[in-house]
């Protein structure tokens, strides 16, 4: 079986508040939209948010009162972007959850929540280069 995410959904409860975040916050362009989901192409995969209640009746669960412990991360390209997107997050509708720091085994992150309290870890890895298409390699 072929090695890939195609695609991530998040459930929101308002679709214009992850907007903002999303597009006006992090930058990123949708794809799709309508009244009820918005997809961001993603490099190899899309990011869609769907407003709440679809995607549960998709998959015909009504028991996700709350996501399990798990981020999605963004990383960056040097050591300062860490803190300026944890800010520019949080001024377009994100909660900081932990300030930048930088653990033990790699640069600095920090942890901000989206305005459904979905985590996105924030970081520099010096060990892990991104291409000019935003691609991440593992790298030692």
């Amino acid at each position: 079986m072929q090695q890939q995410i195609s695609v991530v959904t998040l459930s929101v409860g308002d679709l214009g508040r992850s907007k903002r975040f999303y597009a006006e916050g992090f930058g990123w362009r949708p794809v799709f939209e309508n009244q009820e989901i918005i997809f961001y192409q993603m490099n190899g995969f899309m990011l869609g948010t769907w407003l709440e209640g679809g995607l549960e009746a998709d998959m015909q669960r009504t028991d996700l009162s709350r996501p399990g412990a798990f981020s999605l991360a963004h990383n960056v390209g040097s050591r300062d972007e860490v803190q300026f997107v944890l800010d520019r997050l949080g001024a377009f509708g994100g909660r900081l959850l932990r300030q930048a720091d930088a653990p033990p085994q790699g640069g600095p992150r920090g942890y901000v929540a989206d305005p459904d309290d979905h985590a996105w870890e924030i970081a520099w890895n010096p060990a892990w280069p991104i291409d000019p298409q935003g691609f991440v390699t593992f790298g030692l």
